[in-house]
């Protein structure tokens, strides 16, 4: 039988024991068993989520709940701040247009990151912007924002700071509460080694003002209606049973593992596939200042088809990594060190990378790769 690794940002590996916990018949949602079961999640995210403020649970992909913090926030007409540097920050683009917002698009250059004083010029300009919109982790491009600068600049204005977590929650540092994030979006199919299907919002206090007094239509994706709801541990519609079941076991895990070491451990990993690329010529493709720790995005050499190479290590030997999107398409690969992966699984996806790339005429020495992750993976 192939293998099927997956090295990409989302989704992302599902553990065998989680495995388990989703193969198990699903019980009925208005009842107390599942309730409790709500309990502890809501509970669980706002540990991962770092916050007291409310977490809300959809039935969705993560952009479900994207979409979700946009028609709650923002009435039609209001004006809106946001970042596009990358596909998933062009989302937000997309979706404050869709619900009629005024939208200042702050454009930055891919692979760089959007700063705090950037914001707080665009801040300082439209003093009735009511949301600004940023991406923990842009993986169209590899990169992370200092997510605590923007939220210290977006704290002393009257806006809310809304951040796309939904690739980075549990595996890059987010501390809702104490950046001042007052709305976070993120999924079950990234860091919390689930598959799609549920997404997670929080609000806080100035958030909920503004979900309060919005008057945007909205129905399914109702905030209002979900804190309603989770006042009494229930959904307002039918959820994602067995996937809401077994992230219990996941928020169990990441609690059992510690957020900080969780962190520490992507940091190591993320090493590693960095030094192996580099010993075989592929360089990092975002500004190293601001690189995110969710996965690495490198340059394929100009003579190498990108597509061909992800398509082969795919569908020839069971490694999947991630190619380039849009204006990076076959230009750049993206492999993810998130979730359930390990040293081993870090170690296998060079060794394919390296066999593929060799194949295909890439001039390097065998190994090098390989040699140069163990020797970061055993560093002290």
């Amino acid at each position: 039988m192939k293998r099927n690794l997956l090295l990409t940002p989302g989704p992302t590996q599902v553990p065998p024991q989680l495995c388990e916990v989703l193969g198990r018949p699903i019980i009925h949602h208005r009842t107390p068993q599942f309730q409790d079961n709500i309990k502890q999640v809501v509970e669980g995210l706002k540990e991962v989520f770092q916050t007291k403020n409310d977490v809300y649970i959809l039935t969705s992909s993560g952009s479900g709940g994207m979409e979700a913090a946009v028609v709650n926030l923002l009435s039609p007409g209001d004006k809106a701040i946001a970042v596009d540097g990358g596909k998933f920050g062009e989302r937000w683009v997309e979706l404050c247009q869709t619900y009629k917002a005024t939208t200042i698009v702050h454009k930055v250059q891919w692979g760089k990151a959007p700063t705090a004083a950037e914001i707080k010029s665009l801040l300082d300009a439209n003093p009735d912007t009511k949301a600004v919109f940023i991406t923990l982790a842009e993986t169209s491009t590899g990169v992370t924002p200092d997510v605590k600068a923007i939220g210290a600049v977006v704290k002393e204005t009257k806006a809310v700071l809304v951040v796309d977590a939904v690739s980075g929650l549990a595996v890059q540092e987010i501390k809702t509460d104490e950046w001042f994030c007052d709305v976070v979006v993120s999924g079950s199919h990234k860091g919390l080694m689930l598959p799609p299907g549920l997404a997670f919002v929080s609000a806080s206090p100035k958030a909920l003002d503004l979900i309060n007094k919005s008057s945007a239509p909205r129905y399914y994706f109702d905030l209002r209606e979900c804190k309603k709801a989770q006042e009494k541990a229930d959904t307002p519609f039918t959820p994602a049973i067995g996937v809401l079941i077994a992230l219990v076991e996941s928020l169990n895990m990441i609690k059992k593992d510690g957020l900080q070491n969780m962190f520490a451990r992507y940091i190591h990993l993320a090493k590693a596939v960095r030094a192996g690329c580099a010993a075989i010529g592929l360089d990092l493709y975002p500004d190293p200042a601001c690189s995110t720790n969710v996965l690495t995005a490198v340059r394929i050499p100009a003579n190498i088809d990108g597509e061909k190479l992800v398509k082969t290590m795919r569908d020839t030997y069971g490694i999947t990594v991630a190619g380039g999107q849009d204006q990076l398409k076959g230009k750049v690969i993206r492999m993810a060190h998130m979730g359930a992966l390990d040293e081993y699984d870090i170690l296998t996806g060079l060794a394919c990378l390296e066999k593929v790339l060799h194949q295909m005429g890439h001039k390097f020495e065998l190994g090098a790769a390989l040699t140069a992750a163990q020797k970061s993976l055993n560093a002290k």
